[in-house]
């Protein structure tokens, strides 16, 4: 015990060396003598006296430099995340990111063989595509088919043996939709269009109740004339000019039709607007089943087809009544034969890239919506995009060919106005 503890003594005065204020060993021998039975206390003290390093001076190649005050410190301390410094770029790295706007045109095409089916199968490398005479590069190509919005209009003006049919056709309206498509159905007659619900889901409740409600009886078909100038056509000094407009036997006058409103372009432009407020994934489609006809109208053919080349909607119809002589001959006659001033609705089609459907019978009618709805869905899509500034407003045409297969009929719009919201 006498050896142990001088060991541990003579550990201690080493220490002390470097340590001030430390016991003297003398100090600590005779406390040990004195009380034997205690040396550990004393060497827990002992060791409590001297804490190891202190009062030391430190090499200079191992000071480390004092930290700055919390007040100057980077950043928040604590647990606290601190902030990192922006990255600055690479030697030879773009400092700056420059973001030019392109402007792309959606171009949806439907091409027909010689017997008015749809053609399936083509490739990207099949079709080219002009605008103003100049070729385009197809930026994006797919035959995939989108989710369409449907603005189906109504025409209450039709007389009413006419009117019946399209009443008891309107129930096949929704075989044709798909479980994601969505429609508003719009009707019209001589005082303007109403809306009868907007856009709903397909194979919906809401759709069907509004179908129902919006059956009309239509027009008379006409009333007799008896009385005024014309009852018995023009005269010259009493003489019939012509023997053929007398009265004849059993007759009482001429069947006279009265020439009502048939507002067909204000129609399609409030069917625009609600289409232009749907998502630009979508297919925007106006669905016209009516005569055609278009008869004092606020809103000018021009101004309608500008919007709806500016906002990417097709317009397609049925034609009924007298206008569906020519619709059955639409294929042939493509390129708009002499209309009456107030035949519109092939015209809309033709422009923006649709198609009318001309029927008598109510099945015939009802095909209609099926066939079309199904050609509307099968389309290409072609996009492309744009290298003339955006800063004219002219028109600008378009041209879309199938290159290698002969006596196609291809269906799309004969071009657009520029706008804002077809740049990305």
């Amino acid at each position: 015990m006498v050896l142990s503890l001088f060991f541990i003594v003579g550990t201690a005065s080493a220490q002390q060396q470097s340590v001030p204020n430390a016991p003297t060993p003398q100090a600590a021998t005779k406390q040990t003598a004195t009380n034997g039975s205690s040396q550990t206390d004393n060497l827990d003290q002992l060791t409590d006296q001297m804490a190891p390093g202190k009062g030391t001076q430190p090499l200079p190649a191992q000071t480390a430099p004092t930290p700055p005050p919390i007040s100057q410190t980077q950043g928040p301390v604590g647990n606290q995340p601190q902030k990192t410094p922006p990255e600055m770029p690479a030697p030879g790295q773009q400092a700056y990111k420059m973001i030019v706007p392109v402007t792309y045109v959606n171009v949806p095409v439907t091409v027909l063989d010689k017997h008015g089916r749809p053609v399936a199968g083509l490739t990207w490398r099949q079709f080219r595509i002009y605008e103003n005479g100049v070729r385009q590069h197809i930026a994006f190509f797919t035959s995939s088919p989108y989710p369409m919005s449907i603005a189906f209009v109504i025409d209450q003006t039709l007389p009413s043996d006419i009117m019946r049919k399209v009443n008891h056709a309107l129930a096949a309206v929704e075989g044709g939709l798909a479980p994601y498509d969505s429609m508003a159905v719009i009707t019209y007659d001589g005082t303007g269009p109403r809306l009868a619900t907007t856009f709903t889901a397909a194979h919906s409740a809401r759709l069907n109740a509004a179908l129902r409600d919006s059956q009309r009886p239509g027009e008379r078909m006409g009333v007799p004339e008896t009385t005024g100038p014309m009852v018995a056509g023009p005269e010259i000094n009493g003489v019939q000019v012509d023997p053929n407009l007398a009265p004849q036997r059993g007759n009482t006058g001429f069947l006279m039709m009265p020439r009502t409103a048939h507002p067909l372009n204000d129609a399609i432009l409030y069917a625009a607007n609600m289409l232009a407020q749907q998502p630009r994934n979508r297919k925007r489609i106006i669905y016209v089943i009516s005569d055609g006809k278009d008869v004092r109208s606020q809103a000018s053919y021009g101004e309608v087809v500008k919007f709806l080349l500016t906002n990417n909607i097709t317009v397609y119809g049925t034609l009924v009544g007298d206008a569906a002589t020519w619709g059955i001959g639409f294929l042939d006659k493509v390129h708009l034969p002499l209309l009456p001033p107030e035949d519109v609705l092939p015209k809309y089609a033709v422009a923006t890239g649709g198609q009318v459907d001309g029927e008598f019978t109510e099945n015939g009618i009802q095909a209609s919506f099926a066939k079309i709805t199904a050609m509307a869905r099968d389309q290409y899509t072609l996009m492309y995009a744009s290298h003339t500034p955006l800063l004219s407003e002219k028109f600008r045409n378009i041209d879309v060919r199938v290159e290698g297969i002969p006596g196609l009929t291809i269906l799309a719009k004969r071009g657009y106005y520029p706008s804002a919201s077809m740049q990305q």
